[in-house]
């Protein structure tokens, strides 16, 4: 444990760098682009160019860049991302009403994915070669090829507006109907999720292969414990180490997903937030979804590394 420990306060030290990289990068890019910032306050209006010059000097807009990103990353620090141009509303507050939906339809998808590809990948690893073995490598192929907002069209036009079994989008809150809440994140889920089981498959399966072919599961089998508890207790253990290394970067493409699979199923999260950001032209929104999504990919990859390194003492030892 002690190991973990030292590993962790390593892995989290090298988190400090890599997070100020990603918002001098989001700092850099905003700054760059063609919104400005000052029209986008004064959008729907026609300010005179000193009432324009006048926004730009009290909001430090005329201040050198190296001032501003200091200025920046100090109302970061205070959780301050900045105020919406549109709504003058702060971004923190949009922010933390639309992320927890994000974050329900990721885990969500990620969920179902995990279970697909267990239950996909370990099937068609016991059955080698065998027609269960094909048929579940033939899904999976196709599953890595569909993407998600095509899926996602299917599924409204087959299962919500041919048979009518989920509705074609919006959102309950599961505090107010779970049964509404989850018929809702249904189909938006199941998008999102299903390339990603597919892919999972495909390296549960590999990984699991590997493992039955190794002396120990031989030498198990052959002194009479029943193949299940093998499998279970100690296959899918050493086998679900390398899936899980997948398993972290496959969170970042659930997150970023769920932008596309938001706006089609009108989900008011994190995705719609920022395209609704975009078209309107609210930089400050577009700054804070996307400083968001990056620090959560960053901390799920963290988790992840821990968890890796929980589940393979070697990785311990030689670190």
């Amino acid at each position: 444990m002690t190991a973990v420990v030292r590993i962790l306060a390593r892995r989290i030290a090298l988190l400090v760098p890599l997070l100020l990289g990603i918002v001098l990068f989001v700092f850099l890019v905003m700054r760059f682009s063609d919104v400005d910032p000052a029209s986008a306050f004064f959008q729907g209006a026609n300010p005179t160019a000193r009432q324009l010059h006048d926004f730009r000097e009290q909001n430090g807009l005329l201040d050198p860049l190296p001032v501003r990103y200091a200025h920046f990353v100090g109302d970061l620090l205070h959780g301050d991302l900045g105020t919406s141009a549109l709504t003058r509303a702060p971004v923190l507050d949009q922010v933390a009403t639309a992320l927890p939906l994000t974050l329900q339809l990721t885990f969500l998808g990620l969920g179902i994915a995990v279970v697909l590809a267990l239950v996909g990948g370990v099937t068609a690893a016991i059955h080698r070669d065998r027609l269960p073995d094909q048929i579940i490598r033939v899904v999976s192929l196709t599953g890595v090829a569909a993407p998600s907002f095509w899926l996602a069209l299917l599924m409204i036009q087959y299962l919500a507006v041919d048979l009518g079994w989920f509705p074609t989008g919006g959102y309950i809150n599961p505090a107010d109907s779970f049964t509404g809440w989850l018929r809702t994140m249904t189909l938006p889920a199941l998008a999102l999720s299903l390339p990603v089981a597919a892919q999972l498959t495909r390296i549960v399966r590999t990984s699991v292969v590997e493992e039955l072919d190794k002396d120990y599961v031989r030498t198990a089998i052959g002194s009479g414990l029943p193949a299940r508890v093998v499998v279970g207790r100690n296959v899918l253990r050493n086998a679900l180490v390398n899936p899980l290394t997948v398993l972290g970067l496959r969170v970042g493409y659930l997150l970023g997903g769920a932008v596309v699979i938001e706006t089609i199923f009108s989900l008011p999260g994190m995705g719609k937030l920022m395209i609704d950001a975009v078209q309107n032209g609210d930089p400050a929104v577009v700054q804070g979804v996307v400083l968001t999504t990056a620090t959560g990919f960053v901390v799920v990859n963290l988790v992840i590394d821990v968890l890796y390194l929980l589940l393979n003492p070697r990785l311990r030892e030689a670190t």
